[in-house]
């Protein structure tokens, strides 16, 4: 059955809850611990970059922490998720310091205009019902040529190694993720969210479209990750979404 959209939100927001404890061991073991490497490559993006700095969809600041280890700025890490915010803020670090944990909805965000130097989302559009209306809030919180950073699941294009990918994904991974978090379901609809998702040519298009320009589009682990990097243009017909 179809959920709506608040539906959704409440549905996915339910399964992180559930799985918080266990969400990075999962993630690193059912990725064979490439994660590790894909936030680097996130990471890198903003070592030159001014704050302040948004993380979306942040979960429990595991990427938060990586950005903040190349570049230790002001953070604003904001999820859904009560309960990832709050196992994120357990963690002991010495960059607790600059994070700022917000509960709220990344496609209405409780920013000012202009207000960030860049903003990353991780394995997080592919969750939100409205791309468009998400990417609309992201340019407007911006500041001109502000960087975007999304990192995202996509299929791989190569035939030899994408079914067999796409196995493991809707088994191997939900077999892993059910053991370790008691919440197969969760991870079945990891597998579904990512099968669904367009493709990548596809979600340039909608990132131009909303008045980002490419500056990065690379393809990372034989193409079962994209990572899209795009700076904010200031175009006038953008302003007032």
């Amino acid at each position: 059955m179809k959920r709506n959209n608040q539906d959704h939100k409440a549905f996915v927001k339910a399964k992180f809850d559930r799985i918080v404890r266990r969400y990075d061991l999962v993630n690193s073991l059912g990725s064979f611990y490439q994660d590790y490497f894909w936030r680097k490559a996130v990471a890198k993006l903003f070592k030159e970059v001014e704050g302040p700095f948004l993380d979306l969809c942040s979960g429990p600041f595991t990427l938060s922490f990586e950005i903040l280890k190349v570049n230790p700025s002001k953070l604003f890490a904001l999820d859904l998720s009560f309960e990832m915010l709050l196992y994120g803020k357990s963690k002991v670090s010495p960059l607790q310091k600059y994070i700022y944990p917000i509960r709220g909805d990344a496609e209405r965000l409780p920013f000012k205009e202009e207000t960030f130097g860049a903003i990353s989302i991780a394995f997080g559009l592919r969750n939100l019902p409205d791309r468009a209306k998400a990417l609309q809030e992201f340019y407007r919180v911006l500041k001109p040529g502000g960087l975007l950073v999304i990192l995202e699941f996509s299929k791989p294009k190569n035939f030899l190694f994408r079914y067999p990918y796409l196995l493991y994904l809707k088994y191997g991974l939900s077999f892993i993720g059910g053991l370790l978090t008691g919440d197969k379901e969760a991870y079945q609809y990891l597998a579904s969210s990512i099968e669904k998702f367009p493709p990548v040519e596809e979600i340039h298009k909608l990132l131009e479209k909303n008045g980002f320009k490419r500056l990065l589009l690379k393809s990372l682990t034989l193409g079962v990750v994209t990572l899209y990097a795009y700076i904010k243009e200031d175009l006038p017909f953008l302003k007032g979404f």
